[in-house]
């Protein structure tokens, strides 16, 4: 399960799975409570699958998250990461949608990636076409923020920001 393409993933396939150079830049993870099923790598020590229910289950330490892209539910997922304190997301820069509230309320910093992602398939080929959508790397925590920093994961790293008025989050998502 993970983040997928555009919108028109609802009710498709949501194994687009994180491609392994980026797993070794920000890792060693302790959880990855959206592991794909099968998958070509383990992306964390402990890996949770949707079968397994990642939301219902205990995270630990440093938790990398790449959740089903599913705009009714990915809230939750980031939600539950920003309550935990301690991982990196994987996400769309859908930085206008209601889901994408959590980021702004409670991350560290956001990395703005410098080109789009080709997510992997469970043999670990590269998928053909890319994530559909610009994607960020979200931290949450210190700790995060600072794998992110010594990554050397191409692209533009926002720690800072200030609210001016009250953000216009679209409904719908």
């Amino acid at each position: 399960m993970t983040l997928g393409s555009h919108q028109t993933t609802i009710g498709k396939s949501q194994d687009h799975i994180t491609p392994r150079w980026i797993i070794n830049r920000l890792g060693p993870f302790t959880t990855d409570p959206c592991a794909a099923d099968p998958r070509p790598w383990n992306c964390a020590e402990h890996n949770i699958t949707e079968a397994q229910d990642g939301l219902r289950r205990l995270w630990c330490g440093y938790t990398w998250l790449n959740p089903p892209f599913d705009q009714r539910v990915v809230g939750r997922w980031i939600e539950r990461l920003a309550q935990h304190g301690n991982g990196v997301a994987l996400l769309h820069a859908r930085s206008e949608a209601r889901w994408f509230a959590p980021c702004w309320r409670h991350a560290s910093g956001i990395l703005f990636l410098a080109t789009r992602l080709k997510f992997c398939r469970a043999d670990g080929s590269e998928q053909p076409h890319n994530s559909g959508a610009p994607p960020v790397l979200v931290a949450f925590g210190e700790y995060a923020l600072a794998r992110l920093e010594a990554s050397g994961i191409q692209g533009q790293l926002v720690t800072a920001w200030k609210r001016i008025g009250e953000p216009r989050m679209l409904a719908a998502e």
